[in-house]
């Protein structure tokens, strides 16, 4: 078995993340109130949850560095997976909120102070995009760092979004536009979350990861020298970094068992980044003693 582990520590990006977007919440909230601005506070809403987020991630994070014990022989990787999942349903729940005071928004609509808009938007922007680039590194191989870079992308083009809407207003007197900005603010989180829901919730349930095709992991070990079959391939994310393979592999022939595995671990691992691997040899003299029920 081979183990890959994350070498980059993230603690300081991720509490400089969180004050920056702490301190920006505070802002932009207090200039939404007093602007009478709903897609300032919806912004402002939608940065909360990011920071609700990043904590999630970060706490997950420190987690993953804990040490495995007796009764935890994988440590605390997988509470990488439920602190992503987790996040994904709270921006759904930020999603319904912002939609809903859109909406009734429409039938009492708001005098709504542009200037005030424009400025504060343009600062959400600035810092935004600051924080995304903070997790640009990472985000090809943790899904959390992914899903915080992804938000602060999204959050950097709603700032936008409500910039233009606030310069707009002030140059029309067009109250509606704050409201519908709001809606459409709703739908960008929701198409961001969804993706992010959908593949925690498949790492929680021991999916194949998405970054990985199964049929071509299964081809290279039936192409291993000696091999007539393979059976039994599991293939699951112990964390939203680390994957981990077991299977059976029917090889009548013993000779070259410790060289060939040494091989199949390291290659596993630099094709597919497996990191975990785990094969089990059978001879074929007998039906395979745990077919189909492992």
């Amino acid at each position: 078995m081979t183990h890959v582990h994350a070498p980059h520590d993230y603690n300081r990006i991720f509490a400089v993340a969180v004050a920056l977007n702490v301190g920006f919440v505070i802002v932009e909230a207090g200039f939404g109130v007093a602007a009478r601005s709903l897609a300032l506070l919806a912004d402002a809403g939608h940065n909360l949850g990011d920071v609700l987020g990043l904590l999630l991630a970060w706490g997950a994070t420190r987690l993953a560095q804990r040490s495995r014990s007796e009764r935890r022989t994988y440590g605390w990787r997988s509470s990488s997976i439920l602190a992503a999942m987790l996040n994904a349903v709270l921006l759904l729940v930020a999603v319904g909120g912002i939609a809903w005071e859109a909406l009734q928004r429409f039938g009492r609509p708001a005098d709504v102070i542009g200037e005030t808009v424009i400025w504060v938007a343009a600062a959400g922007l600035v810092l935004n995009t600051a924080t995304a680039l903070l997790f640009v590194k990472g985000r090809k191989h943790d899904l959390n760092l992914r899903a915080a870079f992804l938000h602060m992308a999204a959050d950097a083009g709603v700032s936008a979004g409500v910039m233009v809407a606030g310069a707009v207003m002030f140059a029309t007197g067009w109250q509606w536009l704050d409201p519908t900005v709001s809606l459409v603010i709703a739908a960008v989180i929701l198409i961001g979350t969804w993706g992010l829901l959908r593949e925690s919730l498949d790492l929680a349930l021991a999916a194949v990861p998405s970054g990985i095709d199964p049929e071509a992991v299964a081809a290279y070990l039936r192409d291993l020298p000696g091999v007539e079959a393979v059976h039994d391939l599991h293939i699951w994310g112990m964390s939203t970094t680390e994957s981990a393979l077991t299977a059976h592999l029917v090889k009548p022939d013993p000779r070259d068992d410790d060289e060939l595995l040494a091989r199949a671990c390291r290659e596993l691992h630099d094709r597919f980044g497996i990191g975990h691997t785990t094969l089990q040899w059978e001879r074929g003299d007998d039906p395979a003693p745990c077919a189909g029920s492992c």
